[in-house]
C-alpha cells in the first residue's frame, strides 16, 4: 500500500473510532442519553453540544468547561455538579435540579431555566443574558457580577440570593419573592420592582412600597 493510501486509511480509522462510553452513554456531541446514570462522571471539557440528557442523573458530575450548547437537559438532576466555565447557551434546563451546583463563569445566554431548582447554586460571573428563569428556585443562589440583561426572573423565589454587582438591565422581576436578597451595587436600569414580594437590600425602596404586607399574606398561604 502506497503512502497516500496508508494516510487515508489512518484518517478513516481515526474518524470511526468509537466515542468513549459511560454506562452506555456515548460521550460526544449530539449524543442521546435519556434517563442515563452519569452520577459523578468525569466529563471535564467534553464536547456535548446538542446532547439529549433528559431526566438523566448527572449529580456530582464534573462538567467544567464542557460544551453543552443547545443541549436538552430538561428534568435532569445536576445536584452538586461542577459546570464552572461550561457553555450552556440556548440549552434547555427547564425543571432541572441544580441545587448547590457550581456554574461560576458559565455561559447561559438564552438558556431556559424555567422552574429549575438553583437553590444554593454558585453563578458568580456567569453570562445569563436573555435567559428564562421564570418560576425558578433561587434561594441563597449567588449571582455576584453575573450578566443577567433582559433575563426573565418573574415568579422566582430568590430569598437571600446574592446579586451584588450583577447587571440586570431590562430584567423582569414581576411577582418574584425577593425577601432578604442583596442587590447592592447591581445595575438595575429598566427593572421594575413594583410587583416584587418582600424587601431586598439595595433595591429602590420607593418602587416596592406596600409590597411588605403582600409578602406577609403570601407567607401565610405557603
Amino acid at each position: 500500500m502506497n503512502r497516500p493510501m496508508i494516510l487515508l486509511a489512518a484518517l478513516f480509522a481515526a474518524s470511526t473510532t468509537a466515542a468513549e462510553e459511560i454506562n452506555g452513554c456515548a460521550i460526544r456531541s449530539g449524543t442521546l442519553c435519556i434517563e442515563a446514570d452519569l452520577r459523578d462522571a468525569n466529563l471535564h471539557g467534553a464536547d456535548l453540544a446538542r446532547a439529549d440528557f433528559r431526566q438523566s442523573n448527572l449529580s456530582g458530575a464534573d462538567l467544567q468547561g464542557a460544551n453543552l450548547l443547545n443541549a436538552n437537559m430538561n428534568l435532569t438532576d445536576l445536584t452538586g455538579a461542577n459546570l464552572s466555565g461550561a457553555i450552556l447557551d440556548e440549552a434547555d434546563l427547564g425543571n432541572a435540579t441544580l441545587a448547590n451546583a457550581k456554574l461560576n463563569l458559565a455561559r447561559m445566554n438564552g438558556t431556559s431555566l424555567k422552574s429549575a431548582d438553583l437553590t444554593g447554586a454558585d453563578l458568580t460571573g456567569a453570562q445569563i443574558k436573555g435567559a428564562n428563569l421564570s418560576g425558578a428556585h433561587l434561594t441563597k443562589a449567588r449571582f455576584r457580577n453575573a450578566k443577567l440583561q433582559r433575563a426573565d426572573l418573574s415568579g422566582t423565589m430568590m430569598e437571600q440570593a446574592d446579586f451584588r454587582g450583577a447587571d440586570l438591565t431590562g430584567a423582569r422581576l414581576d411577582n418574584a419573592t425577593v425577601q432578604g436578597a442583596d442587590f447592592t451595587g447591581a445595575i438595575l436600569q429598566e427593572v421594575d420592582f413594583s410587583e416584587v414580594l418582600g424587601v431586598c437590600k439595595g433595591c429602590p425602596m420607593s418602587n416596592i412600597k406596600g409590597r411588605v404586607e403582600v409578602y406577609k399574606e403570601f407567607q401565610e398561604t405557603r
